[in-house]
């Protein structure tokens, strides 16, 4: 094949922290790519906010840049997928197409004071009913709902029925189109509070109590499908949009994990495991979230899913803070290089402790130090506390599904450390399955979008032989359990309620 005959899909990966375009080749491999950082906006402690033009503009830039750094025409591009930050709202006019108020970001707490009274008036087994989610402010309802409050222009547009409220994928769209799509996919719509799982709409109850109306929502559809076109102004080509997906749900799919059972953790600032269960919607009683994924053709299936609020933040931690490391690659030569963790635990619960335990006044503690505790000790510990926080999700998705998991995939920054992935593996006694392209999220929703498209990018789909490393268990059962018992007693002390 010519190089002007190829085809290729193009990745939108629009994160927390910047914006990523990838473009991959029938084989799913990385062919041209660009990254742009925006500003994070901290209006008081505890807020977080984007500012969705700069969003917009990082999207532009990036796949325009994309297309020059791998010498690809617009008019190679078969079609395109969407991955975003989860839970982000967008408020905007329909009219103008100008957003109100900043991006409420997924991190922001600002309508934690709701969520407390939501919890005190009864309505937490309501919500997670309908929704699998807990009342928590870091899901969209409550934020949508303290824009109305509290912003005189969202009122101004709801009362004049020119209101949208959108997470980030919906906007985008939205601008991307020149206004024509106004829509969002299943995984997205299910980390609002306000869809019911089980009947996948827009849920009249929860609307009800956010009192949020049917029009300021989009329509709905499964993560592969043809939304519209992206126009001419991003690329210089119309592009179809077949695919969207959260990014941690494109992540799973881009893991290959089609079937139940299948389970994957992403490794960022804080870990994402979640497990495909397929038709199954498992209800946890192990303070696990159930939520939308996509299956093998995109259409919906259900995931359980664990969030860590601290995973590689705690390498970060020892490089900024703590000043043991000068680099995040550096702590697996400093872990390697002493036998064991001298008897330390590190339990890196800054801001609480997320899945399974739900303690947000529990604190970071370092336990177990004696007179000979090294630096070396504290770092290895450190990395050994980011696999004992994934063994917990894990253990617990054990105990929802009656699973036994013999394989995890990973993703993320820190899965590019070696001695981690060992140790995670030695604890977990599963098989750590690390892939050749680690930007699983833009391959996931370059996945989607190729299989739904079709032509020359289809065959991406079908392409198995992903593994860049497996690391399998070597760790005796014995020395294993005294290791998770050690790490138990640490994470008890550091908790405000053991």
């Amino acid at each position: 094949m010519k190089a002007n005959e190829s085809k290729y899909v193009l990745a939108l990966d629009q994160g927390t922290t910047g914006t990523r375009a990838i473009i991959f080749n029938e084989d799913g491999e990385i062919v041209g790519a660009a990254y742009k950082e925006f500003k994070q906006i901290y209006p008081q402690p505890g807020w977080v906010e984007h500012d969705p033009v700069e969003i917009l503009h990082t999207v532009y830039y990036t796949a325009a840049e994309a297309l020059k750094n791998g010498g690809i025409s617009a008019e190679q591009i078969e079609a395109m997928g969407i991955a975003n930050q989860r839970e982000t709202v967008v408020a905007w006019d329909s009219k103008t197409g100008a957003p109100l108020y900043n991006a409420v970001v997924w991190q922001c707490r600002r309508s934690a004071d709701e969520c407390r009274r939501l919890i005190e008036a009864g309505c937490e087994q309501l919500i997670y009913e309908k929704t699998g989610l807990m009342p928590d402010a870091y899901f969209s309802a409550t934020k949508m709902k303290w824009l109305l409050e509290n912003v005189p222009q969202v009122r101004e547009a709801a009362d004049a029925g020119r209101l949208r409220f959108g997470t980030v994928d919906t906007f985008l769209m939205f601008k991307l189109s020149g206004g024509k799509i106004y829509a969002t996919d299943y995984t997205n719509a299910a980390r609002t509070m306000l869809f019911n799982i089980h009947k996948r709409e827009w849920d009249a109850d929860l609307l009800q109590l956010f009192s949020i109306r049917r029009d300021m929502l989009p329509n709905v559809f499964p993560s592969g499908h043809t939304y519209g076109y992206a126009s001419k102004e991003l690329t210089g080509k119309e592009i179809p949009i077949c695919a969207v997906a959260g990014d941690q749900q494109a992540a799973l799919f881009g893991q290959h994990c089609f079937a139940p059972g299948a389970a994957k953790c992403t490794f960022g600032t804080g870990l994402f495991l979640l497990c495909n269960t397929g038709g199954e919607n498992v209800n946890s009683k192990q303070g696990l979230i159930t939520t939308l994924a996509s299956d093998a053709d995109g259409l919906p299936c259900y995931a359980l899913e664990g969030s860590v609020f601290t995973g590689g933040a705690a390498i970060q931690w020892l490089r900024d803070e703590m000043k043991l490391i000068a680099t995040a690659e550096e702590s697996e030569q400093a872990a390697i290089s002493v036998p064991d963790g001298g008897g330390v635990y590190v339990v890196p619960a800054f801001v609480g402790l997320g899945a399974p335990y739900w303690d947000s006044d529990a604190r970071g503690i370092v336990c177990g130090i004696t007179r000979g505790t090294k630096r070396e000790h504290i770092v290895r510990a450190t990395l050994e506390s980011i696999a004992f926080q994934c063994f917990d999700v894990l253990h617990a998705m054990e105990r929802d599904t009656s699973l036994s998991f013999t394989r995890l995939a990973v993703d993320g920054g820190a899965s590019a450390n070696n001695f981690l992935m060992q140790f995670l593996a030695d604890i977990t006694g599963a098989e750590i399955v690390r892939p050749r392209v680690v930007e699983t999220t833009a391959l996931g929703v370059a996945m989607l979008a190729a299989h739904v498209f079709g032509g020359k990018t289809s065959a991406m789909l079908q392409k198995g032989d992903f593994a860049e490393k497996i690391f399998k268990p070597r760790l005796p059962k014995e020395k294993r359990d005294e290791l998770i018992l050690g790490w138990k007693v640490a994470v008890a002390r550091a908790r405000h309620k053991p």
